[in-house]
């Protein structure tokens, strides 16, 4: 059996060739059904479901094949000669081995991944591989052998776990490896062993094994996907389930952490139940996990690897990471991309990568300063776009391609910058500074562009390069980014909160603070946007032509032309000059176009890399130095001219910037200084100035900028110059003139120390006027002005820093502003905070309130609980339900109620205001028993405030439709009544609903229903049952005709019923069933009227009439008259039947012969037949009937009327009967005739213990034989001897051979002796009496009495009496007949091993034995050579023991004995090896000789061993090599010296002074 991947279906493997897939579904109510059928040649014995369309699956003829469910097909793999008993893959599914019968293991791959792992026959194990598991690089064999062996990827042999020596230990039957490869678990007898394996020693290492009694073998193994569980199938049907979890942790009480193994984690969260598995790919041990970044995403650590996951998606990554203390710091901002900043180094990885995204170098690690873009947005066709921005520094930022690793952009900035943000595509960067301006960064063209000056909120709308910012009261979008002024501004009240893109369309979220607003974006204007950030011009075209010429179309035109010119799209941009009114651009590019499709059509392509072309669009871009250099490069003769006309074009038009920009580019500083200073840009001017120290030497140059610049209120620019000029008075002041805090500041720090706390008051008391009050909270906490800090920070809404300095101010300063705090906590529903901050103000009655209003019951009875005793916390929570029950907020109020465990108060609310749903849903969870009682009572008070339909809901709740029936009935709301009845009542329910709604109506409405209804036939039916023909004859008149009959029929029956037979009569009459009339006078006894009826209506009825009155005669027992009914009837075989019945045959005999002649011979048969069955007035009949015959000659019925009759009640008469049939039939019939009577008399005489008068009968007929046989059968011994010696002699035999079967059968012996003896021998040894048996064989011949003494001895010894049967022998001789060898051996080796049998008591029985096998081998020919020699052997053998048992207790022969058990050893192909062993070992210890009592006694030892493992394998014969003991002899099969062992094995113990002695002899002899 094995479950598809992903778990929705199961495939079965059957021993009758079939495998069958079910479609299970993904719950268990699903239907299942079989979706596939594969028949195979043989049985299927091993399968699996690696893959989702691969199921491999083995066969009892060594195949190993393929099944596809989505093909229905399958197909062999391999092919082997020896049946599949295991089937494994790895841990991808991609590669099977398989293990045989014959140990072979095979190996094939799917897919190899890359490994290059052969495949084909792999290992040949030792015994059959019935457990086989493939985990990681290592394959784990184990069967039968109870060795466990760990093979490496190609077959090598790595580890070995040997159990063999474990008596405890049985065959392993089952092996599994853990998902996660770490781990495998093996099955066997009451046990599982389970090893895991050690990445640190390269090695498994055992754990303890998990042992249960009596849970037997243990046939299947399955791990859970996750590695939690494993599930254990026993041999006796039970499956047990083990929690395979090292530890478990709680976190946060939101996520349950599993360690299942030591590198794999299940995090569970509670709340939704998901599951995600954290493992280490590289097999280390997993040390801590955390849940970070709003319990969405994982953390964790092994000992070389850093784990990351996001559990909402389920991407995981692991990485290498080298530790450092834990001093990592995680962000989590980004959905896409973990950034971790440790040491200086910002890392980011991208969930589901194992490999870093990038690492860069920066120590501004809020995620505010940070951007990654990961392919958002992508374009069809693109490359992938991952980029990153960050700060290197305060002032400086960085754009890197993830990619590359390379940097592709660094800018500077003059200020702090504070946030950052790429666009989705990563083209623009924006950014903001410590003032709050804003600027974009284009990144093609490094250009920074300034926004807004003040801005306090800004965002990207998802997935557009739109921009929404915030700069006071105005709400400002930027659909063309590209055109930074062309900015729409919408004013609004209060602060942007969010920005949302859904369902087409974009809204922004302003707040006041206590309503929110939103405002609908032109989500045509960003889809512009989009279509030109795609580079899908041609839909961005089509998209404005639909749009009204305004201001912001305008931008959107200019944005079109000037990309389209980028593209060198040039007809598409021609086509946007002239929708904006710039004629000149659109002749100017006619004209281009001209030129391009000349030189397109001269040198091909679309024209637009011609020279002329390119300088023209030069030109249109004011690029002069490149159309200068394109016509330099194509030699144009008149780029000298040009140059000075673009010169003087410059000044004509007044575009001094442009002129003194070209003449700074060209080194002539004075000339653009005066330019700058007469197109009054004093401050490029003073920028020129600062860079070049020649000018800054020139006072009169200087002071003229400086003029300028106090003219046009350019303070902080001129600050700067005096700062460059060292003045640093003057500088200052212009600084604090123009508000420029930053650049006084750090003035004052190195120049004027003392004035730096001012500033920066200074500075607060300006940003606080300009609105920016949190950016004025730093600089209120720099001055020491923690008031203003304090107000700055509430007034600029940045709470958490407010709470943060009151933390540290006195509690009387605090209070009040913590009051003010936790009310905008409150505010924004952040309760928790909201109640931390009212408990530190001491106003804790606010915060129940709080939670009171927010209708978050626990928390405020929590809280309650704390401040309160019980009962007030219990008291205030039910004056509380009871406002809310007031004021209609029922639902809230039951929630409170079963918070405090008051459900009654809610079911005693609910009853009160009738809201009986909420009142049955609350019953029916905390007061089952009620509901039932509750619906009735509930639907009882429905009906009587007449609302059935509620009462009728409750009525079928409460399992009583036919009250819901019977309310709509009583209430003549019959329609309601049918519904119920046919919704909920059976067939007959609803059938009687209509009748009794069409009784109701009456009349045609009625028979108009029941039409409708389908019913009226049914209707009909049921008047009629129920007696109510009124109305049932009323609803004939819509019926089909062919019903009134039957109605009219029930009707008379009805009427017979009642009694009123005169009506009945009309009624049947009209039915056209006038017999039923007549049956019903029969009944009645009405003759006459039945009679008339039957005479007027239905003649064929009058023979009934007479049949019935002849019934009523027979029941006054007048069968005179009973007769004459009967013959008026002509039913004269009904006469005969009462006759027979009344046992009146004579009478039946005569009306039968006179009026039914033909049945006459058959009613002699019955009558016969009845005088059998006894009755002595049937017997009287039958004698009479029988003189009768013999009266009249018929001597052959006579005969047969004769032997007809058996009494037994009188047998007297009977046999006379008999003996009267046997006379006439050898008198008056044939011979043969009368042998037969005679031969069927003599059997009934037998049959009734007359065998005497048989034998006579037979004897009349000369009948020899068969009276014989029927003394012999009766036991009359002598009478058939008699007649067969007088009357026939050739019967004595037969008599004389039926006596003797009657003695054997009977059992008796005795008397036979005189008749067989042989026979009554056999019979004395069938019943086990031998003595008796034996002593009537002696007086026969030899040969008979050794038949029956081998036949005993036989006995004997399959009883263990082998002693007796020696006796036997003794005492009768014994027989040289080959077939009694046997015997004579199994006589010997019983006794030879026997225990005790060497004390002298033993002497008599050996020197017995001797005296039987000397007889033997004397009687014994020389053509019996091989018998006589093993004879001679055994005669030798007891002559040895006869020998010792003499010996033994004599003093001076004890070391003749001892010897002849040395010698004995000689013969241990006869005597048991242990037993020798044994004995030889006690007499050499009792000799004191140890070396030899040692060696045997040692052996002994290791023989015992042997026996009860039944191998020889492991006996050590050194010590008897060279010795002329026999080595290779049979092992017992049973240990015959083990009871003495057990008994007195203290007794025999080897001493350690005996090995010693040994190992000295050994030493010196060797």
């Amino acid at each position: 059996m094995a479950f598809s991947p992903d778990s929705t279906r199961i495939a079965i493997g059957q021993t009758d060739n079939i495998i069958f897939v079910y479609k299970i579904g993904e719950e268990w109510g699903e239907k299942k059904v079989i979706c596939n059928k594969f028949l195979q040649s043989s049985a299927v014995t091993v399968l699996a479901w690696p893959l989702e369309n691969a199921i491999v699956f083995g066969l009892a003829d060594g195949k190993v094949r393929l099944a596809n469910p989505k093909s229905n097909k399958s197909s062999t793999i391999y092919s082997t000669d020896s049946y599949v008993v295991s089937l494994t893959t790895n841990l991808s599914g991609k590669g099977i081995i398989s293990g045989h019968a014959d140990g072979t293991i095979v190996r094939y791959f799917f897919d190899d991944e890359g490994s290059g792992e052969s495949q084909g026959k792999l290992i040949s194990h030792p015994c059959s591989p019935y457990a086989l598991a493939w985990v990681a690089n290592n394959i784990v064999v184990c069967g039968c052998d109870r060795r466990i062996v760990v093979y490496g990827h190609e077959g090598q042999q790595l580890q070995q776990f040997d159990y063999s020596r474990d008596p405890t230990e049985k065959e392993f039957t089952v092996a599994e490896g853990s998902p996660s490869g770490q781990s495998v678990v093996i099955g066997s007898y009451d046990r599982l062993r389970i090893f895991n394996w050690s990445p640190r020693k390269k090695l498994w290492d055992e754990a303890k094994p998990k042992e249960i009694a009596n849970m037997y073998t243990i046939t299947a193994l399955a791990w859970k996907r996750d590695g939690s569980r494993l599930c254990v199938g026993t041999l006796c049907g039970g499956v047990e389930l083990f929690d395979c979890c090292l530890r478990r942790v709680l976190y946060k009480n939101k996520f349950e952490m599993s360690y299942v193994g030591p590198s794999q984690v299940i995090v569970k969260n509670l709340s939704t139940g998901t599951r995600v598995v954290l493992k280490s790919h590289y097999g280390y041990e997993v040390d801590d996990v955390k849940i970070l970044g709003k319990d969405r995403y994982l953390v964790a650590h092994t000992s070389r690897t850093l784990l990351l996951g996001d559990i909402a998606t389920n991407r995981l990554s692991e990485i290498t990471w080298q530790g450092s203390g834990g001093n990592e710091k995680f962000f989590f901002e980004n959905e896409n991309v973990c950034m971790i900043f440790n040491a200086g180094e910002l890392t980011l990885i991208e969930y589901g990568e194992n490999e870093a995204l990038g690492t860069v170098r920066t120590e501004c690690v809020n995620p505010h300063l940070i951007s990654v873009r990961l392919n958002e947005r992508r374009q069809q066709g693109a490359k992938d776009n991952k980029k990153l921005a960050y700060l290197l520094d305060l002032k400086t930022l960085a754009i890197v391609d993830l990619l590359s690793g390379q940097p592709l952009v660094s800018v500077s900035h003059d200020r702090r910058i504070h946030w950052l943000e790429l666009s989705d595509t990563a083209h623009k960067l924006l950014f903001h500074d410590k003032k709050f301006r804003l600027y974009i960064y284009d990144v093609e063209s490094g250009t920074t562009s300034s926004l807004l000056s003040y801005c306090t909120y800004v965002q990207w709308v998802p997935g557009s390069d739109v921009i929404v910012a915030q700069n006071h009261g105005n709400l400002c979008i930027w659909y063309n980014i590209n055109m930074p002024e062309g900015v729409t501004m919408v004013t609004i009240k209060g602060d942007i909160v969010d920005v949302k893109r859904a369902d087409g369309k974009t809204v922004v979220a302003v707040s006041d603070g206590v309503t929110t607003t939103h405002h609908t974006l032109d989500e045509g204007l960003i889809e512009f946007g989009t279509a030109i950030d795609d580079g899908d011009y041609e839909r961005a075209l089509a998209y404005l032509e639909t749009l009204k010429m305004m201001e912001k179309t305008k931008a959107m035109w200019q944005t079109l032309s000037r990309l389209a010119l980028e593209a060198r799209k040039l007809e598409l941009a021609q086509r946007c000059f002239v929708v904006l009114g710039d004629l000149a651009k659109a002749h100017y590019l006619s004209e281009t176009v001209d030129i391009a499709n000349k030189a397109a059509e001269k040198d091909g392509g679309d024209g637009t890399d011609y020279y002329q072309v390119r300088a023209r669009l030069a030109m249109l871009y004011q690029q002069f130095n490149l159309a200068e250099e394109i016509f330099l490069a194509e030699g144009h003769p008149q780029l000298e001219a040009l140059r000075h006309t673009h010169q003087q074009w410059l000044l004509d038009t007044g575009q001094e910037e442009r002129a003194a920009e070209l003449w700074e580019s060209k080194g002539d500083h004075m000339s653009a200084l005066n330019l700058y200073l007469k197109a009054n840009l004093p401050a490029r001017a003073a920028c020129l100035v600062m860079s070049n120290n020649e000018l800054l030497l020139k006072p009169d140059v200087v002071n003229r900028i400086a003029s300028a610049l106090l003219k046009m209120d350019l303070l902080e620019r001129a600050g700067d110059l005096f700062e460059e000029l060292k003045n640093h008075h003057k500088a200052l002041e212009c600084y604090r003139k123009a508000c420029s805090f930053q650049k006084a500041v750090e003035l004052s720090r190195s120049s004027f120390p003392s004035e730096v706390v001012q500033l920066e008051e200074a500075w607060g008391d300006h940003l606080v006027q300009q609105k920016q009050l949190d950016a004025a909270i730093n600089h209120y906490i720099e001055a020491g002005c923690s008031m203003k800090a304090i107000e700055a920070a509430i007034g600029s809404r940045q709470w958490k820093k407010a709470v943060y300095i009151l933390d540290m101010q006195n509690e009387s300063i605090a209070s009040p502003y913590f009051l003010k705090i936790a009310k905008h906590y409150m505010s924004i529903q952040d309760f928790q905070t909201a109640e931390q901050l009212y408990v530190k103000a001491k106003h804790t009655r606010d915060a129940i309130d709080m939670w009171w209003q927010a209708g978050d019951w626990e928390q405020a009875h929590r809280l309650a609980t704390q401040c309160m005793t019980p009962k007030e916390a219990l008291k205030l929570s039910v004056t509380q339900a009871g406002e809310l029950e007031k004021q209609g907020k029922f639902k809230e109020a039951e929630r409170l109620y079963t918070m405090i465990d008051q459900p009654d108060l809610a079911i005693a609310m609910y009853k009160k205001l009738h809201m009986n749903d909420d009142l049955i849903r609350l019953l029916s969870k905390y007061h089952k028993d009620l509901v039932i009682d509750t619906h009735h009572h509930l639907a009882e008070e429905l009906e009587g405030d007449g609302c059935f339909r509620e009462a009728e809901f409750h009525f079928l709740e409460a399992r009583e439709w036919n009250l819901a029936v019977n309310m709509y009935k009583t209430h003549g709301m019959w329609e309601e009544a049918f519904r119920v009845a046919q919704t909920h009542g059976g067939p007959a329910s609803t059938e009687n609903v209509a009748y009794l709604w069409a009784k109701s109506l009456g009349g045609d409405l009625a028979i108009n229903l029941l039409k409708k209804l389908g019913s009226l036939e049914k209707a009909i039916d049921c008047a009629a049952n129920q007696g109510e023909f009124e109305f049932a004859f009323d609803l004939l008149k819509g019926a089909t005709k062919s019903k009134l009959p039957d109605i009219h029929l029930k009707y008379a029956v009805s009427l017979k019923n009642q009694g009123k037979f005169k009506q009945a009569e009309e009624e049947f009459i009209k039915t056209g069933k006038p017999k039923e009339a007549v049956l019903m006078y029969i009944d009645h006894q009405e003759w006459d009227t039945a009679q008339r009826v039957a005479e007027a209506h239905d003649p064929s009825s009058i023979p009934e009439v007479l049949v019935g009155q002849a019934h009523a005669a027979l029941k006054q027992k007048d069968f005179s008259r009973a007769e004459s009914y009967l013959l008026r009837a002509q039913r004269p075989e009904l006469a005969v039947m009462y006759y027979k019945e009344a046992g009146l045959w004579s009478d039946a005999l005569r009306i039968c012969k006179e009026y039914i002649p033909n049945m006459f011979e058959q009613l002699q048969v019955e009558f016969k037949q009845s005088a059998q069955k006894g009755g002595s007035r049937i017997a009287e009949g039958m004698l009479e009937q029988g003189h009768e015959y013999e009266k009249s000659g018929q001597y052959d019925h006579a005969v047969d009327c004769y032997l007809q009759l058996q009494l037994p009640n009188n047998p007297a008469l009977t046999e006379k009967s008999w003996v009267k049939a046997v006379e006439l039939a050898l008198k008056f019939l044939s011979r043969e005739r009368g042998v037969e009577v005679t031969c069927l008399v003599a059997q009934r005489l037998v049959e009734t213990k007359k065998p005497a008068a048989a034998a006579e009968l037979y004897m009349n007929v000369s009948l020899v034989k068969e009276a014989i046989d029927t003394l012999v059968a009766a036991g009359d011994w002598n009478n058939a001897k008699r007649i067969a010696k007088e009357i026939d002699p050739r019967f004595e035999s037969h008599v004389n051979e039926k006596y003797r079967e009657y003695l054997k059968t009977h059992g008796k012996a005795d008397s036979l002796v005189g008749v067989d003896v042989v026979a009554a021998l056999d019979m004395y040894a069938e019943r086990a009496q031998w003595e008796k048996c034996i002593e009537i064989a002696a007086n026969q011949n030899f040969k008979v009495l050794h038949k029956y003494v081998a036949l005993y001895t036989t006995h004997l010894l399959k009883e263990g009496k082998a002693l007796e049967a020696l006796e036997l022998y003794v005492k009768h001789g014994v027989s040289s007949n080959p077939q009694n060898f046997n015997i004579y051996k199994r006589i010997t080796t019983d006794l030879l091993g026997r225990g005790n049998i060497t004390s002298s008591n033993a002497y008599r029985m050996w020197a017995n034995l001797r005296t039987m096998l000397h007889s033997l081998c004397e009687g014994l020919t020389t053509s019996d050579v091989p018998a006589h020699e093993e004879f001679e052997k055994l005669l030798l053998i007891s002559h040895y023991c006869a020998m010792r048992s003499a010996a033994t207790g004599v003093q001076q022969l004890d070391s003749v004995a001892a010897r002849i058990s040395i010698s004995m050893l000689r013969y241990t192909d006869v005597i048991p090896v242990d037993k020798a062993f044994y004995e030889a070992g006690l007499a050499a210890k009792d000799m004191h000789w140890e070396s030899m009592a040692f060696i045997f006694l040692n052996y002994f030892l290791d023989l015992c061993d042997a026996i009860e493992m039944q191998s020889a394998a492991k006996l050590d014969c050194m010590d008897l090599e060279g010795t002329d003991i026999p080595l290779d002899v049979p092992l017992p099969a049973t240990q015959h010296v083990s009871v003495c062992i057990s008994s007195s094995y203290n007794n025999f113990k080897i001493s350690s002074n005996l090995i010693i002695n040994f190992l000295k002899v050994r030493r010196f002899s060797g």
